[in-house]
């Protein structure tokens, strides 16, 4: 048993508000530079559309992560002879079309406009060429577009749904969408450490933080094609890749991350999980309808004697043992299975979970009412026992989170409506009735538990939602650099900027 440490941050998309918050705070905090205009480490995406870069699932074109091959694990991108011939052309790299030409406006016209009858403004100009452009996309262009026969009609994750609940999720009395977040996920498999030439990509041992080592870096992009969630960037002013760093710096203070700190849904969580590295090649080669039982056990029992000693002879501080024990990601994750990963038929083993969302339930119109689909003898509040009735098809999030497995998705959705069930049985009725006890022990969980679910998802203090270790940077290497050349620009100018050739 190889026990080893990871930092992982989970989002609960049931109180994502789409504010963007988290996005702005982590733009100002580390792209805010010549070069990464573009870069949006943490962007927010509306559900269904096609994502920012555009369509950043269609693997068949990006050819991202990993496929099972022969019984075997290959890059999608290339073997090793096809990396060599593709390091002077590749085919599937991201364009800068598919991001977005990063623009500004030329606010000196409204002040330097000679008189006139009409009222001056201020023309978009291209922050890279400095030339007037006309706006054609953006970042979150499709932005609360449910519905749309453009964005939302073509998002990747609807391709396998039968036609029939492809139209009801674009007639407009069905229209709904949902807040999806996105940064890197600090994959166990991380596939763009596996295509990097230069070998500058690497995953710290200390807390699993995937990070570039620009000094190393030769601009080859192959982990921007590689990365099948597209969360790795280039840098077109210095030449090298860049990439989310889970504010590393921050983390290394007990501080969460700016996107989860300045959250304002408090959708994210953040906390150790002990894994066992031995089964990462295990659990990356299972079939898709088994992917996310074999990455859950992976993760081991914190409480666990044996996992316990096997953690203390690899050098894991107690410290990060404790954190482990507490950590919320490990709760929904592990111990009430809430938690999914995105994408996992990518094979990367992302440790970025997600908490699928509910939805309302559908409504249908009869001699020209609307009416919710729903069984007359139920009342109001019981609608919620029926997933097939709700808005967000169970085949669409199972699309996101389950390689297309349902299982799972409705395993949790099951347990997070028994939860709210039980919640309005116990506020509204003052009293829980057998057939709610009924409900709780149908979707596998107890009391307690569901009394420990509410706590954790409405009423969290902030040590609650971070439960964050103690670094000891002294132990280790990188202690000896400088912790702000991945910035490349901080305070008065450049601390250490990367430049092209080194």
């Amino acid at each position: 048993m190889n026990v080893r440490a990871h930092m992982s941050m989970l989002f609960h998309l049931d109180k994502c508000i789409g504010c963007h918050t988290c996005s702005v705070a982590c733009k100002n905090l580390w792209t805010d530079r010549k070069g990464a205009e573009y870069m949006w480490w943490n962007n927010v995406e509306t559900r269904p559309g096609t994502g920012y870069p555009t369509q950043w699932e269609d693997q068949k074109h990006y050819r991202g992560g990993w496929k099972l091959k022969d019984g075997k694990l290959r890059l999608r991108l290339h073997s090793k002879l096809g990396g060599l011939a593709k390091l002077f052309f590749n085919p599937s790299l991201p364009a800068l079309e598919d991001y977005y030409e990063p623009f500004t406006f030329r606010y000196q016209d409204l002040f330097n406009a000679p008189a006139g009858d009409d009222q001056p403004t201020a023309i978009p100009i291209s922050k890279i060429t400095g030339e007037p452009i006309d706006i054609q996309t953006g970042p979150n262009w499709d932005d609360d577009l449910g519905g749309s026969g453009i964005y939302a009609k073509n998002d990747p994750s609807m391709a396998d749904l039968p036609e029939h609940v492809r139209q009801q999720m674009v007639e407009l009395e069905r229209i709904v969408f949902n807040y999806v977040p996105r940064i890197c996920n600090h994959c166990l498999n991380p596939s763009c450490v596996a295509a990097c030439p230069s070998g500058a990509i690497y995953k710290r041992a200390e807390d699993g933080v995937v990070l570039v080592n620009e000094n190393q870096c030769r601009a080859w992009r192959m982990c921007v094609a590689a990365c099948p969630y597209k969360k790795v960037y280039y840098n077109w002013s210095t030449g090298k890749s860049e990439k989310c760093i889970l504010c590393f710096p921050r983390l290394e203070t007990g501080q969460a991350p700016a996107c989860a700190h300045s959250c304002v849904g408090r959708i994210r969580y953040m906390g150790v999980l002990l894994y066992d590295a031995d089964q990462i090649p295990g659990a990356a080669l299972v079939s898709d309808d088994q992917l996310v039982e074999a990455q859950r056990a992976a993760i081991l029992d914190p409480f666990d004697p044996a996992v316990l000693a096997a953690a203390r002879a690899n050098g894991i501080e107690e410290s990060w043992i404790s954190a482990a024990q507490n950590s919320p990601a490990y709760k929904f994750v592990v111990q009430w299975g809430l938690a999914l990963p995105l994408h996992p038929e990518y094979r990367t083993m992302a440790m970025m979970y997600y908490i699928p969302p509910l939805s309302p339930v559908i409504s249908v119109i009869e001699e020209e009412l609307f009416k919710l689909d729903v069984r007359p003898e139920q009342r109001d509040f019981e609608i919620f026992e029926r997933l097939d009735a709700a808005r967000l098809p169970v085949q669409y999030l199972a699309n996101l989170f389950a390689a297309g497995n349902e299982a799972p998705v409705r395993a949790a959705l099951h347990k997070l409506l028994a939860v709210r069930t039980y919640m309005r049985r116990k506020t509204v009725d003052g009293a829980v009735d057998e057939r709610t006890l009924a409900l709780l022990a149908e979707a596998g969980t107890t009391l307690e538990e569901v009394e420990a679910i509410y706590r954790l998802t409405a009423l969290p203090t902030l040590a609650e939602r971070f439960v964050i270790p103690q670094y000891h940077r002294e132990m280790a290497v990188e202690a000896w650099t400088d912790p702000l050349e991945r910035k490349g620009n901080a305070g008065f100018g450049y601390v250490q900027g990367p430049a092209r050739g080194e």
